[in-house]
């Protein structure tokens, strides 16, 4: 069954997105397509220092792939709606070097698959078990502290991002979040139950409404108040949806999509918060 918060992501680009996201026309996309899924796609470099692992849940096994020291907080990378592709691990590598060293594990939530165009990409998440994925949340953050890492966080970014901050709702041992442009659906995880700190971060020129539009941005800060956990929403003035890649294959993504903008400084301003969250709630 498809979720409502994938559901959603998929109906506001078909119907709002024309201005601004012109390369988005879904439906001609997946009728040329027609469900074209590739195996993983190539990636950069620095895919050869991740450790390819597997982790158990219930009946099904899943990969995962582990970068950063031994023993330090761990912290779970979610994918975008791509899968895992170079631009998951080029953060995931980053994120394994700031301050003095995170083990990050990304799960690979789409079972080996990538996608290679916005139609693959929309049919995988489209087919994604939400309720699953947060069970391979689960199993990630749980595979962590049993191997090393006493404190846990979870990031992600777009559909990773609404995952992310539904694992403050539901994934006990998650000790703080960092979302990116996302926020999951009610039907799936209302924040207004969080349990774990949330740090959020917006585009102010992201037009999904109702994922990651600074309505939907602001509607998130509102009802994390209403949680009680600590918190903090930022909204970045000139850039829009998945802001944070910039490598040049996910720079030249963005504008294939219609996504011309590109913000160093708002970028570095992101990385410098996220760096700030992590440490003080994973710091031992």
């Amino acid at each position: 069954m498809i979720s409502n918060c994938s559901r959603l992501f998929t109906k506001t680009l078909l119907v709002n997105s024309k201005p601004t996201y012109p390369a988005f026309s879904l439906r001609r996309a997946l009728s040329i397509h027609l469900l074209q899924v590739r195996a993983m796609a190539s990636e950069s470099a620095a895919s050869s220092t991740f450790k390819k692992i597997q982790i158990q849940r219930d009946d099904t096994t899943f990969d995962a792939y582990v970068i950063g020291k031994e023993e330090a907080p761990g912290i779970v990378v979610l994918q975008e709606w791509w899968g895992v592709d170079f631009e998951i691990k080029n953060h995931a590598q980053k994120i394994s070097q700031f301050d003095t060293g995170y083990k990050a594990l990304i799960p690979d939530l789409y079972r080996g698959k990538v996608g290679l165009d916005v139609a693959e990409a929309q049919h995988l998440m489209d087919g994604l078990d939400w309720q699953g994925a947060v069970k391979d949340i689960q199993a990630s953050v749980n595979w962590l502290k049993a191997n090393g890492s006493q404190k846990v966080g979870v990031t992600g970014y777009c559909m990773g991002g609404a995952l992310a901050i539904a694992s403050s709702v539901l994934v006990p041992g998650v000790d703080a979040v960092v979302a990116f442009y996302g926020v999951p659906s009610p039907e799936l995880a209302d924040p207004v139950h969080a349990k774990a700190p949330v740090q959020a971060h917006f585009g102010e020129l992201d037009n999904i409404v109702g994922f990651s539009d600074v309505k939907t941005g602001k509607a998130l800060e509102e009802k994390l108040k209403a949680s009680g956990v600590p918190h903090e929403v930022h909204i970045y003035p000139g850039v829009a949806h998945a802001f944070m890649n910039k490598s040049p294959e996910g720079v030249q993504r963005r504008k294939n999509m219609g996504l011309t903008d590109e913000d160093d400084v708002a970028v570095e301003l992101a990385w410098t918060r996220f760096r700030n969250w992590m440490s003080r709630f994973l710091s031992i």
